[in-house]
């Protein structure tokens, strides 16, 4: 489990993140929403360790991030797997090279072990036959898919997804949104995801924390969204498009039923 509490960061004169307590849990799809600007990155930016909090605590299974010295902080880097928004694979790279990278850099595994763990996680997202390729020859959803099986080479805790369905249709984020969730579950990872998706949210979101003006509005699950009496909340909910949808539906069967 991921624990933040009382988090606050500033930049200057400028208060983003104000006292946010949360927690992100084991084995599960825990969801960061808010609008632009909430604070939502800034807040997964202090937890992966790229700025640090002017106060508060970031606790990792009870180990504060915080206080770590940078040899600490080496290695829990090590159990931390890291979807970036853009994919951000090697485009010099073939998909097999860019899937063991993370292998080559922080493993001691041998080539062949970890040439063997590198194709066992491209085999895992669906990719076997593309690991000769390199990046500009799969799509955008592939080379997400790749970008996955980078991030589980080394069979971390710790899963970050940023953004994970940014630039992607419809079909092929909810391809990404069930793989997310279903090697969350397989390898019992604690998988925090930045996300403004509310297919996502609703889809596989086991434990939302939405932001609003650096502040943590709500805490709950996806089934509860919908009964919320948060504002907040419903105000930033039902501005999306799914939910006005939804919302229209559920208008005209109270119409229909009188």
């Amino acid at each position: 489990m991921i624990q933040v509490i009382d988090l606050h960061k500033s930049f200057e004169d400028k208060k983003v993140l104000k006292g946010i307590t949360a927690d992100f849990r084991d084995g599960i799809c825990n969801l960061i929403i808010g609008q632009s600007g909430a604070g939502k990155t800034v807040l997964m930016s202090c937890i992966i360790g790229l700025f640090r909090p002017t106060s508060g605590k970031i606790l990792y299974d009870g180990r504060n991030m915080v206080e770590m010295k940078q040899k600490q902080w080496k290695e829990l880097r090590r159990e931390v797997g890291m979807l970036f928004q853009g994919s951000a694979l090697f485009d010099s790279m073939t998909v097999l090279e860019n899937a063991r990278f993370p292998l080559d850099m922080f493993s001691s595994m041998s080539e062949k072990e970890r040439n063997e763990r590198a194709m066992f996680c491209l085999e895992r997202v669906n990719l076997a036959d593309a690991g000769n390729k390199y990046p500009g020859e799969i799509s955008g959803g592939m080379q997400k898919r790749a970008a996955i099986a980078r991030a589980i080479a080394l069979n971390p805790k710790y899963l970050f997804c940023d953004e994970p369905n940014s630039g992607l249709d419809p079909k092929t984020s909810l391809v990404i949104d069930e793989l997310i969730h279903s090697i969350t579950h397989e390898f019992n990872m604690t998988t925090i995801i930045n996300t403004h998706d509310m297919n996502s949210v609703m889809g596989i979101g086991e434990n939302i924390v939405f932001i609003s003006e650096g502040e943590k509005a709500w805490q709950g699950r996806n089934d509860e969204i919908m009964t919320s009496t948060n504002e907040r909340l419903n105000s930033f909910i039902f501005a999306s498009d799914l939910f006005k949808k939804i919302k229209e539906e559920e208008n005209r069967n109270i119409a229909n039923n009188h």
